[in-house]
């Protein structure tokens, strides 16, 4: 099984799909607990000092593990065969890891979404899966290739077969299962 993420600040869709594109769970989990801050750089921090903002951060950060943790838990408890990867969204080579770097442009922006991305890359490498990583602007129309005559039905399918919701997100989800298990890792 491999599992696409399409995620957002504080939660994610995730699409779990077998080794012929068919998919085995769909759902909203959530990557940080009730009452935490979303977006600790880009909102929540920004009247704080680089101290504040650094344990601010810290504590969205732990939070997010819990949460990843147990959602995480939860699907591969629910899934008929083991998660072999994970699919997130690609963030830029080198980002920043000192807060102080991450409050100013161009980096405010993206902070909070890479932070969440890689705590979800790390849960995946503590569970022995690949992560790969997939630009969102492009892979759709990969997994479309890999499809060819099948990418209709294999894309979009889903929202017929399943039902509400599938949308961009499951879809690009999906995508990005469909673009990994078409990587092959050298022997």
């Amino acid at each position: 099984m491999r599992v696409g993420i399409a995620h957002h600040f504080g939660w994610a869709v995730a699409v779990t799909a077998s080794d012929d594109h068919r998919v085995a769970d769909r759902r909203r989990i959530e990557l940080v607990e009730p009452g935490v801050p979303v977006a600790p750089i880009h909102t929540d921090g920004k009247s704080l000092d680089d101290d504040a903002a650094s344990e601010l951060v810290a504590t969205v950060r732990a939070s997010a593990t819990r949460a990843a943790s147990a959602a995480l838990d939860e699907l591969t408890s629910a899934l008929p065969a083991p998660v072999v990867s994970m699919s997130l969204r690609a963030w830029p080579a080198g980002f920043p890891a000192d807060i102080a770097v991450q409050r100013r442009v161009p980096y405010e922006a993206r902070a909070d979404s890479v932070m969440y991305r890689q705590v979800l890359a790390e849960l995946a490498h503590e569970r022995g899966w690949d992560v790969h990583l997939f630009d969102a602007r492009t892979v759709e129309r990969q997994a479309a290739g890999i499809l060819a005559g099948r990418a209709d039905e294999v894309l979009n399918g889903p929202r017929k077969t399943l039902g509400p919701p599938w949308g961009k997100d499951q879809r690009m989800a999906l995508a990005a299962t469909i673009v990994a298990a078409g990587i092959r890792t050298p022997a």
